[in-house]
């Protein structure tokens, strides 16, 4: 991967005046060459809030983690599965306001558990809005606000808010953010701030993020489903993926088949066409029927949408923050386990999606010619 190293700025840089970028993000700013697996595109610039004494949590599976060491400083880490290099706020919005980056239609600001994010988000929202014309999400940090900070939220410019609760059971919460791994992180505040953040942005304007395979079951996730939908929030889905160095670096990601058929459930349900207390579950608390007719479900699979990255919209389309391969490798997609979709899937994908959506096995590997694969240093 090539670098514009006049761009890139070392670790004593931070925020408001700096931010980190996704490689995806940095790669359609132009700070970074490169081209996407299948000509994909971004459509929401992702960026991170960056301090040099990083994150204050704890979660076993984040590469943001404050015990997570790596050879380097916390500004180094990766995280989402790729690095995330230091930009300058202004720099940032001159690319944004380029031709580049025409077809971008969103940003998301992201803040960490550091207690200095909390007016820092406001700032940089504020800057953003001011001097482009980008929509604006913040994804934030249930654990370091308040209730009455979620208005000063919708003031600076965000029209719609993240949460990343991640662990589908208060047990796992606790387990992988909270006590178990002696974080600050609390389930009870979480959903009392996914509440109020509800309140302060209305109904569908609150997404929460949950990241399937840190240990639930398809039937603990699709009771959390229904309790999201029933609120009035929205389901940004995520599938797990092991960061090294983490304390879950050698947990296996979730089947394919179990990604698949919690995807099916995710926009099922957010069409109102089914309802958990529909659902039928095998002994292994798996999904084996959707309690609707078989023919709904056909047409559901071949319009492909429920396989895409799930997350805000844009001005012009139903999903922006669409994160190319965040939760696969470019190679992983090319083998056929493409986790979220970054466009509409084409027959050939909907076909080995149908396959996959009957595997009840722990892992799927589809058949292909090994001598077909090509790799490519640049491909994100």
């Amino acid at each position: 991967m090539k670098k514009i190293r006049s761009l890139e700025l070392n670790c004593k840089n931070e925020s408001p005046e700096f931010l980190q970028t996704s490689l995806a993000a940095s790669m359609t700013l132009g700070f970074r060459t490169g081209k996407f697996y299948r000509d994909a595109k971004l459509y929401c610039v992702n960026l991170l809030l960056t301090y040099s004494n990083g994150c204050k949590a704890a979660c076993a599976y984040c590469g943001l983690n404050k015990d997570r060491h790596i050879d380097g400083n916390e500004q180094d880490k990766s995280f989402i599965r790729v690095e995330w290099p230091i930009y300058r706020l202004d720099q940032i919005i001159e690319a944004l306001n380029s031709q580049k980056c025409d077809h971008v239609e969103r940003i998301c600001v992201s803040m960490v558990t550091n207690k200095r994010a909390v007016e820092d988000i406001l700032t940089v929202n504020k800057k953003i809005k001011s001097q482009t014309d980008k929509l604006i999400s913040s994804l934030i940090a249930p654990t370091i606000i308040t209730k009455d900070w979620l208005i000063d939220l919708k003031k600076s410019g965000t029209d719609k808010v993240g949460v990343a609760i991640d662990a589908a059971t208060p047990e796992l919460f606790k387990r992988l953010r909270g006590v178990g791994v002696k974080g600050p992180h609390r389930w009870e505040k979480y959903w009392e701030i996914v509440q109020e953040s509800i309140k302060v942005f209305k109904k569908g304007n609150v997404g929460i993020h949950l990241i399937v395979g840190l240990g639930e079951t398809e039937e603990e996730m699709a009771y959390t489903f229904q309790k999201v939908h029933d609120m009035g929030a929205e389901i940004h889905l995520f599938s797990f993926f092991p960061e090294s160095n983490s304390l879950l670096q050698d947990k296996a990601q979730p089947g394919i088949g179990q990604y698949r058929r919690i995807q099916l459930l995710r926009y099922l349900l957010s069409k109102n066409l089914i309802h958990y207390e529909n659902l039928i579950f095998n002994t292994q608390g798996q999904i084996i029927e959707y309690g609707i007719d078989d023919d709904i479900i056909e047409d559901i699979i071949n319009l492909g949408k429920a396989f895409k990255t799930s997350g805000c919209p844009g001005k012009t389309l139903e999903v922006a923050c669409n994160r190319p391969y965040a939760n696969s490798t470019p190679f992983q997609a090319y083998m056929g386990e493409c986790r979220n979709f970054p466009f509409d899937p084409s027959p050939e994908d909907i076909k080995l999606i149908r396959k996959q959506l009957f595997d009840y096995s722990d892992s799927f590997i589809p058949t292909i010619d090994k001598s077909e694969i090509i790799a490519k240093d640049d491909v994100q």
